[in-house]
């Protein structure tokens, strides 16, 4: 569904404005996901009905769990901030910090929570999770990828890169970032061949998560501002909340994007907090339709 849409995009051109290389989307639904009463709200992850994220209030961070309806706050026990970044199913993967400020993996199920640390590593950061695969990062005396089955930790180090970053699983399928002499890049590997995903112009493109063909992310502009992105293995297309400063892509799952955006006020102004988005991409019916219209408006000019 989601290459039929973005190919109707791309054909009719009345659907969309140039966006750089790629396109960027003027139809589909914006929704602003605020936990009540939160400072900022970030959200990283969805699966069905249910989004995970992370909240600020006057005290710490905490992880959030969204199912359209009720807000629940996760907060690892006895730890000092939370995030809740990836879910899949009733679990759900993230980080949590400890008094002496030492960072640290979760699992969780909905009853118990499980830390998750890399054999000999100082810090772990899960990130990604599909079934008993997670990925995600871990630092010794620099940044490594891995995944993680339950039972087996996998070391993933992009050829030639000085820190990688496992962000998003897929079947055989995993995204992530890395770096390299020019910068940050995407990545995608599956299993056997690590490719390069660079958002066409950009000065630096992050990969987050993947679903199915579907890649999202973000990338910097040459002014440095950065924008959301869906990437469906040939077209490039900026995801930006209407309006907004800067976005990033964090999630998706079928035809629904999670992320962050930033109202479009000076970066250096207290008012520009993080506000999660959920973005919904139009049916190719609807697009169908308003390109319809579109041609219709235009026969009618003189």
């Amino acid at each position: 569904m989601m290459r039929r849409c973005i190919a109707i995009v791309v054909v009719v051109g009345l659907l969309c404005w140039s966006g750089g290389a790629g396109v960027a989307w003027a139809y589909g639904t914006w929704t602003t996901l605020d936990v009540p009463g939160a400072n900022e709200t970030r959200a990283f992850g969805i699966h069905g009905e249910n989004i995970v994220g992370e909240y600020s209030d006057a005290v710490t961070d905490h992880g959030f769990l969204y199912d359209g309806v009720n807000w629940t706050t996760l907060d690892f026990p006895g730890a000092y901030r939370t995030f809740a970044v990836a879910i899949d199913g009733d679990n759900i993967v993230g980080g949590y910090w400890d008094a002496p400020d030492r960072q640290h993996s979760f699992l969780y199920d909905g009853v118990n929570w499980t830390t998750l640390e890399y054999p000999g590593a100082l810090t772990t950061w899960a990130i990604g999770i599909e079934g008993d695969n997670i990925v995600g990062e871990y630092y010794d005396n620099r940044g490594h990828g891995f995944l993680y089955d339950g039972v087996n930790w996998t070391t993933l180090d992009v050829p030639g890169s000085s820190r990688t970053v496992g962000s998003g699983i897929d079947g055989d399928n995993i995204a992530g970032s890395y770096w390299d002499a020019a910068g940050r890049h995407g990545f995608l590997y599956d299993g056997v061949n690590w490719t390069t995903l660079d958002y066409p112009g950009a000065s630096r493109t992050a990969v987050y998560n993947i679903d199915g063909d579907n890649i999202v992310g973000e990338y910097s502009d040459a002014a440095n501002r950065q924008h959301g992105f869906l990437f469906d293995g040939v077209n490039w297309i900026t995801l930006d909340y209407p309006g907004t400063l800067e976005n990033q892509a964090f999630d998706i799952d079928g035809d629904n994007i999670v992320g962050v955006y930033w109202w479009d006020v000076p970066i250096s102004d207290p008012a520009n907090v993080a506000h999660g988005f959920l973005y919904e991409v139009p049916e190719p019916t609807t697009l169908i339709l308003l390109a319809l219209g579109g041609l219709a408006v235009v026969r009618r000019k003189p």
